[in-house]
């Protein structure tokens, strides 16, 4: 699931980027953007403007420019791209605003605060040709690229699980959500259940719940059920009110296939046992996985956004793939909340209606509804499985 887009000449010089976000994440990300030599931090922007100045100093960077708005900024600097580690519920603002500056988009996930708002990006990219691309940073990990490795010599796929147990004292926020593990975490997980069976969800059957001993408002612990497109099963059994025995924040993972398993305990190399085929067929003997390095978590998806623009690869998290992982969680969260189990098209579909009827940008509504074809909602074009629609002049 991609779409074509605009690249970026390598000049041999660094790729001028602009900081959104100077909170935690924005701290996590100047690390990453300090230490790469593929980029140039140019700005950084942040609606409290004292806080974009005291990360700028915390980097040694006192008179790095700074600002409110991100077009703005970014022109008044010549950024050639933008880094939203806003919070989630000023990703869909933040990303517009600079897609339409014309500036490609690494954004933290999830993608938006919903489904029907990652639409709307998703529209907005396909209109201004920008990439937007959503830093899932679990997947830039070698020992999950070796378990997926390994897991082609077992044949046909069927069973994934990943056991997530922990026990964080966060405080603020989290201790009061909703839904703190599904929404906040659980997300890391179900992309990363795509990325290793190369699968998308077709349905899901998820309870939540909280046990006696929890500090949190919210259901702290849930168990999930998906059926995906390939026919196999991912079931994701996680708490955030677990102490002792904890396991990686990866999680902790078994995948099986019809001659063998493959374990990962999400911190280490993983380990593979194949059995014969019953046919007698031949079988891929499990071994040490031969497998590229991917870079480790906001380093390799930093690393692939600036590839992907200089080259025009698509990367993994373009935007049209991604909002599977979002779909994802809301469908999980809705199935909890009623009982039954939750197809992802009919929710894509609710999405999409919301989407549309969202809309401020008259423009992206033209592109939103390019893709219902004969009045219904087709998923295979919006997110990049069927021919791209023309598209429809871009309105400024």
């Amino acid at each position: 699931m991609s779409r074509p887009f605009a690249t970026i000449d390598d000049d041999g010089a660094p790729l001028k980027v602009l900081l959104v976000g100077a909170g935690a994440m924005g701290h996590t990300w100047l690390g990453a953007v300090q230490a790469s030599p593929l980029v140039e931090l140019c700005g950084i922007v942040d609606l409290d403007l004292e806080a974009a100045r005291a990360s700028a100093a915390s980097i040694g960077k006192p008179d790095l420019p700074v600002g409110r708005g991100t077009a703005q900024l970014a022109s008044d600097v010549g950024a050639q791209a933008v880094i939203n580690v806003t919070v989630p519920a000023a990703h869909h603002p933040v990303s517009t605003e600079a897609l339409f500056a014309g500036l490609p988009v690494l954004g933290e996930k999830p993608v938006a605060s919903t489904v029907a708002q990652g639409l709307s990006l998703v529209a907005a990219a396909e209109l201004t040709g920008q990439l937007f691309m959503v830093s899932q940073s679990r997947r830039y990990n070698r020992d999950l690229f070796a378990a997926k490795a390994l897991a082609g010599g077992l044949g046909r796929l069927g069973i994934l699980s990943a056991d997530f147990f922990k026990a964080p004292h966060f405080g603020g926020f989290r201790d009061q959500m909703d839904h703190p593990l599904l929404l906040d975490m659980a997300i890391h997980q179900f992309d990363m259940a795509r990325f290793l069976l190369d699968a998308d969800p077709v349905s899901v059957f998820c309870e939540e719940y909280n046990p006696a001993w929890s500090w949190y408002g919210g259901d702290a612990a849930a168990v999930a059920s998906f059926e995906m497109s390939g026919g196999e099963r991912f079931v994701f059994n996680g708490s955030w009110c677990s102490p002792g025995q904890e396991t990686s924040w990866n999680a902790a993972w078994r995948l099986g296939g019809e001659h063998g398993t493959v374990l990962w305990d999400g911190d280490n190399t993983p380990t593979a046992t194949v059995s014969p085929a019953m046919d007698g067929a031949a079988v891929t003997p499990a071994g040490a996985a031969v497998v590229k390095d991917p870079g480790s978590e906001v380093h390799g998806s930093l690393r692939e956004f600036v590839s992907a623009l200089r080259t025009g690869t698509p990367p993994m998290g373009q935007v049209h793939g991604n909002i599977l992982s979002l779909a994802m969680v809301e469908a999980a969260i809705e199935s909890a909340a009623t009982g039954q189990r939750v197809r992802i098209d009919a929710l894509l579909e609710r999405a999409y209606r919301e989407a549309v009827r969202e809309e401020k940008r008259p423009d992206v509504a033209a592109v939103l509804d390019s893709w219902s074809i004969d009045g219904a909602f087709s998923a295979a074009v919006a997110l990049g499985t069927a021919p791209a629609p023309a598209m429809p002049s871009r309105v400024s």
